[in-house]
């Protein structure tokens, strides 16, 4: 009888509920300790979806440059790819950071194709899980006409532009042949500089005559980037980690994460709503060539 009455406590009840608050606290201050600046350390920031926005990677990677107590940096890259602009200005910065001396080592994760592919070559190292989708080198502008449809309906567009190639893609008309020649000597001239940001820092892995074999859109596992050269070696997350410190001379480094943006929703939710400006803006080509 005494045993039932202890167990049932109303103290015992108070003393579970305070270790469960102790283990909380203990939890969220280790996690706060983690991103104190104090000795050495290896940040840990995530580029994930499609690559349209860059300043707030950018940042991140500006800020954590400026930071003497962050030793090396690991990106964790998955994404299916995103606007060329977009996806060299991170590459920019990425390259920025590593002008420091620090070492720059990319996980990729389910899938790091085309711009994702493109933010990850500068990386001192590269890993891929075997079954990571990425690849798909290449460059593209797509183009739908509602013309017909429009005319069905009723309904009429005009353009009063000053000049002639000021509404290319307008998909109220077709392509002129004058304009796809325009059109393909655009993503021509960005798909070298595509080809030459990867041979600036894989060369040695990959050949150029290689790489345009290869270079032709198609996506690649894991595995098989590996076997090409695209990536150093095959494993996850924690094994960039480990070799971030060990190309940094840190062994002891604490590893941290960098605190991830606010999600679409929750920005437009905020009145923060930069990518909709931008998408919405009149240039189709902005939204349209891509990684």
């Amino acid at each position: 009888m005494f045993r039932d009455r202890l167990k049932y406590s109303p103290m015992k009840k108070w003393v579970l509920l305070l270790g469960l608050l102790l283990i909380i606290a203990l939890v969220m201050l280790s996690a706060v300790l983690a991103r104190i600046p104090v000795g050495d350390r290896v940040a840990v920031i995530k580029i994930k979806g499609v690559i349209v926005n860059p300043l707030p990677t950018v940042r991140k990677i500006e800020k954590l440059r400026k930071d003497r107590s962050v030793k090396a940096l690991v990106i964790r890259v998955d994404s299916p790819g995103g606007s060329v602009g977009a996806s060299q200005e991170i590459y920019r910065a990425i390259e920025r950071f590593k002008e420091t001396g620090k070492p720059v080592v990319v996980s990729m994760g389910n899938i790091a194709a085309s711009g994702g592919y493109y933010v990850s070559a500068p990386a001192d190292y590269i890993f891929a899980n075997p079954g990571t989708i990425t690849g798909s080198i290449g460059v593209i502008i797509q183009h739908v006409a509602y013309r017909e449809l429009m005319g069905k309906l009723g309904i009429k567009a005009t353009s009063i532009k000053t000049g002639k190639f000021k509404d290319t893609l307008s998909p109220f008309r077709e392509l002129t042949e004058e304009e796809k020649k325009y059109l393909k000597d655009t993503i021509e001239e960005a798909y070298e500089q595509f080809l030459k940001a990867i041979l600036k820092y894989r060369r040695e892995k990959i050949g150029e005559e290689r790489l345009r074999e290869v270079a032709d859109g198609r996506v690649l596992t894991g595995e098989k980037a590996k076997e090409l050269g695209l990536v150093d070696a095959l494993g996850g997350l924690e094994d960039a980690v480990e070799k971030a410190k060990e190309l940094a001379h840190v062994p002891e480094a604490r590893e941290f994460f960098v605190p991830e943006e606010k999600s679409l929703l929750q920005r437009i939710l905020g009145g923060e709503i930069e990518e909709l400006k931008l998408i919405s803006s009149y240039s189709p080509l902005f939204y349209i060539a891509s990684f």
